[in-house]
């Protein structure tokens, strides 16, 4: 098998790896960098589990995208949002509004929420829901991950 030489910055980490042309950002952060909160939900695209943060704002499916062509990227996944000890805004508001249900979607919602948040700092509930289209959760009716990235808004431009 092909491979190719990059470097990776996760988290704030540079990695340089030796990877498999044909393997995915997915397969490289759960199973070569010991990632695992970036999830394996359908492998295909459809649900958003794998949902990571690219270059400070850009979401992207780690399932779909080759690690070979992420050289030089800088990756940030849910573990990579805590700074000194704090959650992140969105992390926090996740928290106290109540949106996490069974865990396995949060952080793939919580990247994209972040993703959201960075296109848009103060999104109206109708382009929150259409943003988050792709990322599915099967244990809620997303009520309270919009209310989540809401407060997390006015969380961010009260400190700004």
């Amino acid at each position: 098998m092909k491979t190719r030489s990059i470097t990776l910055y996760v988290n704030g980490e540079a990695y340089s790896l030796n990877v498999a042309v044909n393997r995915t950002l997915l397969q490289v952060l759960r199973e070569d960098l010991g990632m695992p909160e970036t999830k394996y939900g359908c492998g295909t695209g459809e649900c958003g589990a794998c949902t990571v943060v690219v270059d400070g704002g850009k979401s992207i499916l780690a399932c779909l995208t080759l690690a070979a062509t992420m050289d030089g990227a800088k990756i940030t996944t849910a573990a990579g949002l805590e700074k000194d000890g704090n959650l992140h805004p969105v992390q926090e508001a996740f928290i106290s509004e109540h949106a996490v249900q069974c865990g396995y979607c949060t952080p793939g919602m919580v990247m994209k929420s972040v993703s959201i948040l960075a296109k848009n700092p103060k999104p109206t509930e109708e382009e929150i829901r259409r943003e988050l289209e792709g990322n599915i959760c099967r244990c809620t009716g997303y009520v309270k991950i919009v209310q989540a990235i809401q407060k997390a808004s006015e969380t961010m431009a009260s400190t700004r």
